[in-house]
């Protein structure tokens, strides 16, 4: 049984208690984490930088959310199912105790195995962002609103620290760790075989995005499918990895895969908008970075107002693909309201 004192995520009533209590656990797992992984100096120091810096936790929290909305759209099903049971029948026996039993025990170990996919995912994402902010990427030395870590370390240590979170992000899903719940060894295999694949198209697109810097003839079928990659691929895995923790049903997958497309795709839509239209205080890492790397965007293809629309285009229909499985009601409230922060978002 977890041990874990941070403040659960669940079930989900307001978008800042959620945000507040979901940063909190994620908080106390990473220190947790690194507390077993007992990397050494200066190596673990680099680690804790990049991953206690204040980043918006986008994918975790789209995790979360899934997680959230998911379970408690089911538990709603269940509920009438039962109380149409009940309806049915006079006879009460032990049986609906030992249920609430077990459900209790295994949603107490669906919780920690979303807590495990919510690090998994934050870690490959930071791992993602050190990489790319060394001099043979980007040469970026501000990040999160702070120096990046080859700035604050060296070269060699932001290197292998970005090495070693991408094999904790995996490690961590099936890692005995004491403050949590013994890992779901067929939760594990399904979380497993959603985030490998898409943790190698992450990189795949980011070699297509280096392939198409400088290039004046980058369409934009070609750009999203360097972005359904680059940046999608994560935000797709995070959202279906907490479906599979909910115990999502098929056509609940395949709402979560349809809104997580969609959404991932408006992300980096919206990141080109930011880059010339935001400051670099308000992101928190250089401004203008795209047009300094003359890398192809959707602002460089459509012009700032065009890509404005497309992403609100994306975002309609990623909330869409929600409402069609799980409606627009209370159950879907923590994936739909962050949608909408996510498309409000300054930086």
């Amino acid at each position: 049984m977890t041990i874990s004192t941070a403040p659960r995520f669940v079930p989900f009533t307001t978008f800042e208690p959620f945000h507040h209590a979901l940063r909190a656990q994620l908080a106390q797992d990473i220190d947790a984490l690194f507390a077993y992984a007992d990397l050494p100096s200066p190596l673990n120091d680099a680690c804790r930088y990049v991953m206690t810096g204040n980043g918006k936790l986008v994918r975790p929290l789209l995790l979360a959310s899934a997680f959230v909305s998911i379970s408690a759209s089911n538990k709603q099903m269940a509920n009438r199912s039962t109380s149409n049971q009940f309806s049915n029948t006079k006879a009460i026996d032990g049986t609906s105790a030992i249920e609430n039993l077990n459900d209790f025990l295994d949603a107490d170990v669906r919780y920690d195995m979303c807590r495990r996919a919510a690090l998994a995912v934050e870690l490959l994402h930071t791992y993602s962002l050190v990489h790319d902010d060394l001099p043979c990427m980007d040469d970026d030395a501000l990040r999160r609103g702070q120096p990046t870590c080859h700035i604050v370390f060296d070269e060699a240590t932001a290197l292998l620290a970005g090495d070693v979170l991408q094999t904790l992000a995996f490690e961590v899903l099936t890692a005995e760790i004491p403050t949590f719940a013994p890992f779901d060894s067929q939760v594990a295999s399904q979380l497993l075989a959603i985030f490998a694949p898409r943790a190698r198209r992450m990189v795949s697109g980011q070699m297509l995005d280096l392939n198409a810097e400088a290039s004046a003839a980058v369409s934009q079928t070609a750009l999203e499918a360097i972005h359904r990659d680059k940046t999608g691929a994560l935000i797709e895995a995070a959202v279906l990895m907490g479906g599979i923790c909910a115990q999502a049903t098929a056509l609940q997958r395949i709402a979560l895969q349809d809104c997580a497309q969609h959404i991932g795709l408006a992300f980096q839509v919206q990141d080109d908008i930011l880059d010339v239209t935001a400051s670099t205080d308000a992101l928190g890492k250089p401004a203008g970075s795209d047009e300094k790397l003359d890398k192809s965007t959707y602002v460089k293809l459509m012009g700032v107002e065009a890509a404005k629309n497309y992403a609100q285009s994306l975002f309609t229909d990623g909330r869409a693909a929600i409402t069609r499985e799980l409606g627009d009601s209370t159950e879907s409230y923590a994936l739909l309201e962050l949608i909408e922060r996510l498309w409000s978002r300054k930086k």
